[in-house]
Formats: structure tokens, C-alpha cells, sequence
């Protein structure tokens, strides 16, 4: 038994994160899934009004697509008392983290609010604290480095969603300890997940590609060459991916994906990393995606999904 965070078998601290986004409300669920206590943050009123009705969503299908799991089981397997959504607090404060042993951090893809959270955590956390980054493609050193504690912080990118991805994608940077990237590990295998170990850098593995590749294939789509629909057929059935790429950018949310490119421009000050108009257009628009109903693809009704053209 690690000190990773608050099971319910009593062990010590508690399993914090913010943001109760989409990628917030999901950590949330794999760790009071797994039997974690958490503290969930997030200063928006909005987002906090509707999380706990969404982790309560979460909930239920993870039952439907589990119907022999026991949704109120502990870390260690063993039954708990209480229902999993009751084993989170929800709040807009900050320092309601402050004995968290393990942070998990799911803020806007924005390097100065990031920051702003790691500055703060440090300064309310026990020395002892992890505090990991969900981000998608800001460098994990530029975060350690506004903190006292280089050596507890590493990047923890979990893929949307996250209660159905097996796999988190671990970043650690020179400066992080053999003890925290072991405690980070620990952690995903209690939540049935498995880590990969990579490196620091823009972007990682997955968006330094991924981004590269939504962004061109939305370019081909507003220059009229094929419609998203016919795109994301073409990567699942002749490359075999399960989820073309237009249709995996609504499902991470075209915001997120936009503010992505233009992380990954920043850093690199690679002009390939310029978003393209048309998924400007759309964020502009408000079709950001799944959680917005639309983007590349219409999710608002039940019939044939509708391309964007």
C-alpha cells in the first residue's frame, strides 16, 4: 500500500484534481472508481454545476459496460459502503487541496494558467505531493520549474475518455525522481490503466503527431477535396484506425485541439502548427465538438451525422 492518495481502506492523503472539464470529471471517475477519496477544484461556477450530474453519467455507462464489475468496490478490490460519486468533494478553492498526496491537474491547455495552478499547489501541497499535468502538449519542465519541488512533477496525459482508455501516455522530465514516476505508475495500475514513458518535449508523442495530422486533414476538408465523413472513412477503412481523425478531434473538443496548435507553434515555432481556417471557423462558431453537439461531424440528432463541408 502506497501513499498515492485516499483509498478507502484508510490509507493516507487524498487524490486531488483540477479542472471539471471533460478530462476532469473523467480522472475523477477512474479514481473513485478504483476507490479513491478526491477533492475535485475547479473555480468555474458553470463547470461545477454540471460535474456532478456528469461523473454521475460516467458512472452509469461505466455499469452498463461492466455489469460484473462492482461500481462501489475499493482500490484493493474489497466492497465499500459508499456509492463512488459520494467519495468526491467538489469546490472552487484551491486550497482545499492542500493535503492532497497525489495531484492529478486538468486546466485549460493555456501555458500561464497552468503555471499559475502549479505555483499555487506547490505553495499549498505537502513536500511530499506529486502534482501531475493531464496536459496535452505544453513542455512538463516549464511547469516544474515555477515549482520548489522539479523532482514530484510529471505529465500524466490521459486520453479522452478517460474511464474507457487503458493506456495514459507518462511524461517525465530530467529533473523528475525515480520515487514519483514509480508513485505516478502505481497509481495507473490501480486504476487498471498501464503507463508509457516518454520524454519531454512539445506535444509528446501523441499530439506532436495527432495535432499534425487534424490539422491537415480539416485543411483537406475546407479546400473542398473530401468531406469529413469521407476523411475519417479513409483512415478507418484503409488504415484501420478505429476512429477517423476528424471524429477523434470532436471527441477531444476542437477548442482543446485549437489552443493545442497553437502551444505546439509556440514551442517549436513550427508554421505547420498554424490551425487551418476552417477549424478556426468552427471553434468560432461554437461547434467545438462532441460536448457541444457539433464540429466536424453533427451529434444532435439521432440520424445520419452530418459532414461539415
Amino acid at each position: 500500500m502506497t501513499d498515492t492518495a485516499r483509498r478507502t481502506d484508510g490509507a493516507a492523503g487524498t487524490a486531488g484534481v483540477v479542472g471539471a472539464g471533460v478530462m476532469g470529471v473523467g480522472v475523477t471517475q477512474c479514481l473513485v472508481t478504483a476507490g479513491y477519496t478526491v477533492v475535485t477544484v475547479d473555480t468555474d461556477p458553470a463547470a461545477l454545476a454540471t460535474a456532478p450530474r456528469r461523473l454521475r453519467d460516467g458512472l452509469r455507462l461505466h455499469r452498463l459496460l461492466n455489469p460484473g464489475a462492482s461500481a462501489s468496490a475499493g482500490a484493493d478490490g474489497s466492497p465499500s459502503a459508499a456509492q463512488p460519486s459520494s467519495r468526491v468533494r467538489w469546490s472552487d478553492r484551491l486550497p482545499d487541496l492542500a493535503d492532497a498526496s497525489f495531484v492529478v491537474e486538468c486546466a485549460r491547455e493555456n501555458p500561464a494558467v497552468k503555471e499559475g495552478v502549479f505555483r499555487e499547489l506547490d505553495a499549498l501541497c505537502p513536500p511530499r505531493t506529486v502534482l501531475a499535468s493531464c496536459t496535452s502538449a505544453i513542455p512538463v519542465a516549464g511547469l516544474a520549474a515555477v515549482t520548489g519541488r522539479a523532482d514530484r512533477v510529471l505529465g500524466m496525459h490521459f486520453m479522452n475518455p478517460a474511464p474507457l482508455k487503458d493506456t495514459v501516455e507518462v511524461i517525465t522530465t530530467p529533473a523528475t525522481s525515480e520515487e514519483t514516476l514509480d508513485r505516478a505508475l502505481a497509481l495507473l495500475g490501480s486504476l487498471g490503466k498501464r503507463g508509457v514513458v516518454v520524454s519531454d518535449a512539445p506535444g509528446f508523442v501523441s499530439n506532436r503527431v495527432l495535432m499534425l495530422t487534424v490539422n491537415e486533414a480539416a485543411a483537406v476538408v475546407g479546400a473542398g477535396t473530401a468531406e469529413a465523413a469521407q476523411v475519417d472513412d479513409i483512415f478507418q477503412s484503409c488504415f484501420g484506425h478505429p476512429m477517423g481523425p476528424l471524429a477523434t478531434a470532436d471527441l477531444i473538443g476542437l477548442d482543446t485541439v485549437l489552443d493545442s496548435l497553437d502551444v505546439l507553434r509556440q514551442y517549436t515555432g513550427d508554421d505547420r502548427f498554424q490551425p487551418c481556417p476552417l477549424l478556426v471557423r468552427l471553434v468560432g462558431e461554437g461547434r467545438t465538438g462532441r460536448k457541444s453537439g457539433a464540429g466536424f461531424h453533427d451529434y444532435r440528432t439521432s440520424a445520419t451525422r452530418r459532414s461539415t463541408t
